[in-house]
């Protein structure tokens, strides 16, 4: 076994110091009480409350909420149909290119993507917004939903499905009742995979969104531009506040899954 060396000590010191510092800053000056955010003034909690009160950025959320739930719903229900057909279906006539589309998104610039979908939208004349933005997102995320799940799949042990047939269970109901309860970890973290995604999007919703609909990065990123706010800095907050009690929800509830995993070999082995 290696040891843990100063040098790795250190390695690792820096590596978060540059990853976690900047955050780290950008919370404490969302409390500034002055307008300037490289200029401290104290104390304050009041562009929480300006932030509150801002409409744009609360109907942004929402937008981008609503999207990435659509959205991330759609793919996951597309990406595992994917997924079935690429790893139960053997080999068929245009395999190589139906697998070939599905993974393609995957080292796709998102440039190239959001561009192609513009034009394929003004082509159909169809009116940008929430419903453009959703197809977009629902399109290349699919791909990573595939990924996932295929990759479970492809170590399922299928005689538990025959066992099912055995006992008089149709193909739907093998499925419902063997074959998804099984991939069902999977198929949550590619919609938790596709919801993040489309949270985090903002190259091909640039190109996506229309006036009614303006996804929360767009907005930031429009703000930005302008100059930093103490407000961008109280949404960042609140953001990664979010983001730090879902990973912590999360770490808690495998840590629990394994524990109890952990007691049933123990019960079975007595």
């Amino acid at each position: 076994m290696r040891r843990f060396t100063w040098f790795n000590a250190i390695s690792l010191t820096f590596g978060f110091a540059f990853l976690y510092i900047p955050m780290v800053i950008l919370v404490i000056y969302s409390f500034n009480a002055s307008k300037l955010v490289t200029v401290w003034a104290g104390f304050s909690t009041k562009w929480y409350g300006e932030l509150l009160s801002n409409q744009a950025f609360i109907d942004a959320a929402w937008v981008t909420l609503k999207v990435a739930v659509i959205s991330s719903t759609v793919a996951t229900i597309l990406g595992t149909m994917a997924a079935f057909v690429l790893v139960r279906s053997g080999r068929f006539f245009g395999r190589t290119l139906f697998s070939g589309m599905i993974y393609a998104p995957l080292v796709m610039p998102e440039v190239i993507t959001g561009l192609s979908l513009l034009l394929l939208f003004i082509a159909i004349g169809l009116d940008r917004g929430v419903f453009t933005i959703v197809l977009a997102h629902a399109t290349f995320s699919m791909c990573f939903v595939s990924v996932v799940v295929s990759s479970r799949m492809a170590s399922f042990d299928r005689s538990l499905e025959e066992a099912a047939y055995d006992l008089g269970c149709t193909g739907f109901d093998a499925f419902k009742s063997v074959t998804l309860p099984i991939i069902a970890p999977a198929v949550i973290s590619g919609w938790l995979l596709a919801f993040t995604l489309s949270l985090d999007d903002l190259v091909i919703a640039s190109f996506t969104a229309g006036p009614s609909a303006t996804t929360l990065p767009i907005k930031i990123f429009s703000s930005v531009r302008l100059g930093v706010s103490p407000e961008i800095n109280a949404l960042s907050t609140i953001i990664i506040a979010l983001v730090t009690m879902g990973v912590v929800a999360a770490s808690l509830a495998s840590k629990r899954a394994i524990v109890r995993q952990h007691r049933e070999e123990q019960l079975a082995d007595k």
